[in-house]
């Protein structure tokens, strides 16, 4: 398994072996040593899986108080995956990074608490995976605004399809103090 830290503190691209012949492939997609010996936090108490057709944007959800932190993959498919750092206290505040996570590439992302999360479908559909450090809780979940111009998010597609919930979404300057992490 090959981990690579990102430009985001934290944020951890994971790259599992995978082995593979003309009969498919096999691959672990979780090892609770290994990924321990990582850094990575080796209690998840749920798992979660989503569908979504093409030009789908989910996101940018995070939840604070009762964060979670999130190993995520795509099962079938590809999405560009975007995280934005909500840490006050970080030299990377208000910054975001993205990926593309594919059933192809076979990468895997960790998300510390602490991150706005989200990914837009590049492909005709895509499963996503991910498991979660706390258990979802929608009294404190919030949503920021996927495309608001302070974080300057480059989305490959112009006009995603996004939900209700998603499409209202708060900029980054009306979100609390308190319900941003860090000093």
């Amino acid at each position: 398994m090959k981990v690579t830290e990102t430009e985001l503190k934290g944020i951890l691209l994971i790259e599992p072996r995978s082995f593979g012949d003309d009969r498919g492939y096999f691959m672990e997609t979780w090892n609770e040593t290994r990924y321990g010996q990582q850094k990575i936090p080796t209690r998840f108490v749920q798992d979660n899986l989503s569908f979504s057709k093409n030009g789908v944007l989910r996101g940018l959800h995070f939840q604070n108080p009762k964060p979670q932190g999130k190993l995520v993959s795509v099962v079938e498919g590809e999405v560009f995956d975007v995280v934005v750092d909500l840490r006050t206290d970080s030299k990377t505040f208000k910054k975001w990074w993205g990926t593309n996570l594919s059933s192809e590439n076979k990468k895997q992302l960790f998300i510390p608490s602490g991150f706005a999360h989200g990914f837009l479908v590049l492909s005709e559909s895509a499963l996503f995976f991910y498991k979660c450090t706390d258990y979802y809780s929608p009294e404190t979940e919030l949503t920021l605004l996927w495309n608001d111009q302070e974080i300057g998010i480059e989305w490959p597609i112009k006009n995603p399809m996004v939900s209700e919930k998603d499409g209202k979404g708060v900029r980054l300057r009306e979100i609390p103090g308190e319900r941003l992490f860090g000093g």
